[in-house]
C-alpha cells in the first residue's frame, strides 16, 4: 500500500483550513442536525423535501470535514521565503504576458484560487516559473497552447 504524498501548505493556508474546519464542526454540523430533527417531525420522510435537502447538506458537510482533516494530516508547512531571487513555492511574482501584468502567488494545491492570483506550483504556469528570476522570459505549455511570460519581480512574503 502506498503512502499518500505530502501536501505543501503555507501557514496562512493551514490557518484558513483550521478555521473552516472549526466552523463546520461547531456551527454548520449542529445546525444541519437540528434541521434534520425538525423536518423528521413533519411526518412521512418519503415526501419530505426539507428532510432530504437537510440530509444532502449533512452529507456535503461531512465530506468537507473529512477532506479538510485528511489535508491537515498530510500537510507539510512550507517556509515562505522572506527574500527571494529565484522563484519557489511561496513566492509572489509579477509577470507580463499577452494579457498584461499579473501578480501571482505560488502556493500548494489546496490553496489555489486563480481569481485572486494564487496559483498552484504544480500548475503549468507554476511549474514553468519555478527556478526562474526577474528578467527571465518563460515559455509555458498550457491546455490552450503556448504562452510566453516575462518575469518582472520576485518577492518572498505573500
Amino acid at each position: 500500500m502506498s503512502v499518500p504524498p505530502d501536501i505543501p501548505i503555507t501557514a496562512a493556508g493551514r490557518q484558513a483550513l483550521e478555521e473552516e474546519l472549526a466552523e463546520l464542526v461547531s456551527v454548520r454540523r449542529p445546525e444541519v442536525v437540528t434541521r434534520i430533527a425538525h423536518t423528521r417531525e413533519q411526518g412521512d420522510l418519503r415526501e419530505n423535501a426539507g428532510y432530504h435537502q437537510a440530509r444532502e447538506d449533512q452529507s456535503r458537510i461531512e465530506g468537507r470535514i473529512a477532506e479538510i482533516e485528511e489535508t491537515l494530516r498530510r500537510a507539510v508547512l512550507i517556509a515562505v521565503p522572506t527574500d527571494a531571487d529565484v522563484i519557489e513555492l511561496g513566492c509572489t511574482v509579477t509577470v507580463i504576458d499577452e494579457f498584461g501584468e499579473s501578480v501571482l502567488v505560488l502556493v500548494g494545491p489546496t490553496e489555489t484560487d486563480a481569481g485572486s492570483g494564487r496559483i498552484s506550483a504544480g500548475s503549468p504556469v507554476g511549474k514553468a516559473l519555478i527556478g526562474h528570476r526577474a528578467g527571465d522570459r518563460v515559455r509555458i505549455s498550457t491546455p490552450g497552447g503556448f504562452r510566453e511570460m516575462e518575469i518582472v519581480t520576485v518577492s518572498g512574503r505573500s
